[in-house]
């Protein structure tokens, strides 16, 4: 649905410019902001395999199973319909670790691990199941202690204080998690009642 909204305003910005005779505006557009993404990607592309690496490492060395363990206590909590044992929590462990270290692209991969292990005991393969949302609104919702990522791009746009954001973004990523998952667990409980 976001592919035909976001090709129906390509289509109408073009057809509005060839009808005012604006359409060396859009091919300007077009080239400019290719090349200023081409670039994004370049510059980005060395925080993003460091981190990368970074996490891959803290997986193959145990760091992330121990971190998996820490946070065991909550998960379960969170995912009462898992055993405990199950493989999607350390994915889910490690996508948290991931996601408060400001790492989408890091925590993207041990995300679709974690679905991909609880679709696994999903009984409806069409219909997303409690645990896939929650890990969704968990996921989606975050908290970021650091965000590296945005403190990267503030240093690429020539801020003169990028880590100022880390408070504000702590306590955005904190509320929108709590509100998430509060309205996932009463969603939950009324469902079940």
């Amino acid at each position: 649905m976001v592919n035909i909204i976001w090709a129906s305003l390509i289509v109408i910005a073009i057809v509005y410019s060839l009808l005012n005779g604006n359409i060396e505006i859009i091919n300007n557009g077009i080239l400019s902001h290719a090349t200023s993404g081409v670039n994004l990607v370049i510059e980005m592309m060395p925080l993003i395999i460091l981190w990368t690496g970074i996490m891959k490492i803290a997986e193959s060395s145990g760091l992330l199973n121990s971190f998996s363990r820490v946070l065991n206590p909550i998960l379960r909590r969170l995912f009462p319909s898992l055993p405990k044992e199950h493989k999607a929590l350390g994915y889910i462990a490690s996508n948290i670790a991931a996601n408060m270290l400001g790492l989408g692209s890091a925590a993207t991969p041990f995300g679709l691990k974690a679905m991909q292990e609880l679709q696994k005991d999903n009984p409806k393969k069409d219909t997303a199941s409690e645990a896939m949302i929650t890990f969704l609104v968990l996921n989606t919702g975050g908290v970021t202690l650091i965000p590296t990522t945005v403190i990267a791009l503030r240093m690429m746009a020539g801020s003169k204080a990028p880590t100022e954001i880390i408070i504000t973004s702590i306590l955005a990523t904190m509320v929108s998690s709590i509100s998430g998952l509060t309205l996932d667990y009463i969603i939950r409980r009324r469902k079940n009642k």
